[in-house]
C-alpha cells in the first residue's frame, strides 16, 4: 500500500488567465463607441480608465466584468469541493473516484488553524484550541484516515470496482479540480469566502476554502488591478 499523506495546506494555481482591465473597459465602452473606434484605441487599461471601472463597480453594471476568463488547478479535501460547488458561477471538472485510484493524501489542521467555535450562527467566532484538542484532532483524524484508506485498499484487491470501494473515504481526503470562471463570478466568490474587516457585509468563511480564496485573490489583484482595486473600494461587493 502506498504511504499515507498528511497535509494542512490547500493549492489553488492559475494556470491559464485571459483577463486584463482593458476587457472591462472595451466590454463597457461598445454600447458607445463601437467595435472600430475600440480596436485603435490600444489594448492596456490605463490610469484614466480607473474612474470608468469604478462607476461600473459602484452602480452594479456587472456585464463589462464577464468578459474574461480565470482558470485555477485546486487541490483541496473534498468537503472544500462541496463547498466550492455551492457557487454556481463557474465550470469544474474534478478528477474521478469512479475512473482513477484515489490517492492516499488527507488533510489534518495545523497547529494554527482555530478549532473552538463559540456562539451562535451568524454571530459566532473561533478561538484557538488547546493543546490536548490539537493532539486528539490530530490522533483521531491520523487514525481513522488510515483505517479508511486499508479499508478501500482491501476492496480494491479483492476486485471491487473503484466507485464501489471509494464510500469507505472521509470527507479530508484530497481531491483536485479545474475551476473556471470570470472576474465577476470571482469577486462573487471572494466576497463570501474571504473575512475581511472593510467588507460592506459581514462573511463567515470556513477557514479551509478561505485558505484557497486568498491564493485565489492574489491571482485577482495581479492580473486586473483597477479591477481589484475597485472591488475593496466598494466593500468587496460584486456588480
Amino acid at each position: 500500500m502506498s504511504d499515507i499523506v498528511f497535509r494542512s495546506d490547500m493549492t489553488a494555481d492559475l494556470v491559464r488567465c485571459a483577463a486584463r482591465d482593458s476587457d472591462v473597459i472595451f466590454a463597457a465602452r461598445v454600447s458607445t463607441q463601437g467595435e472600430q473606434s475600440l480596436a485603435a484605441a490600444g489594448t492596456e487599461a490605463t490610469e484614466r480608465d480607473r474612474g470608468l471601472i469604478r462607476f461600473l463597480m459602484r452602480d452594479r453594471h456587472g456585464s463589462p466584468f464577464e468578459h474574461n476568463s480565470f482558470t485555477f488547478f485546486v487541490e483541496a479535501p473534498i468537503f472544500v469541493f462541496r463547498e466550492f460547488m455551492r457557487h454556481r458561477i463557474a465550470s469544474y471538472n474534478e478528477e474521478s473516484g469512479r475512473y482513477r485510484e484515489m490517492r492516499p493524501v488527507f488533510y489534518t489542521p495545523s497547529r494554527e488553524r482555530n478549532l473552538v467555535q463559540v456562539g451562535k450562527p451568524g454571530a459566532y467566532e473561533f478561538r484557538p484550541g488547546t493543546d490536548e484538542q490539537h493532539e486528539i484532532v490530530e490522533r483521531e483524524i491520523r487514525e481513522t484516515a488510515t483505517a479508511a484508506f486499508e479499508s478501500y485498499q482491501r476492496m480494491l484487491e479483492s476486485g471491487v470496482a473503484r466507485e464501489v470501494a471509494r464510500a469507505v473515504l472521509p470527507l479530508n481526503l484530497y481531491s483536485s479540480m479545474y475551476v473556471t470562471m470570470n472576474a465577476r463570478s470571482l469577486m462573487n466568490f471572494l466576497s463570501l469566502r474571504t473575512k475581511r474587516e472593510d467588507a460592506a457585509f459581514p462573511s463567515f468563511p470556513q477557514r479551509e476554502i478561505e485558505m484557497v480564496a486568498e491564493k485565489m485573490e492574489t491571482a485577482f489583484a495581479e492580473a486586473m488591478p483597477l479591477t481589484y482595486d475597485a472591488f475593496n473600494a466598494g466593500g468587496r461587493i460584486a456588480p
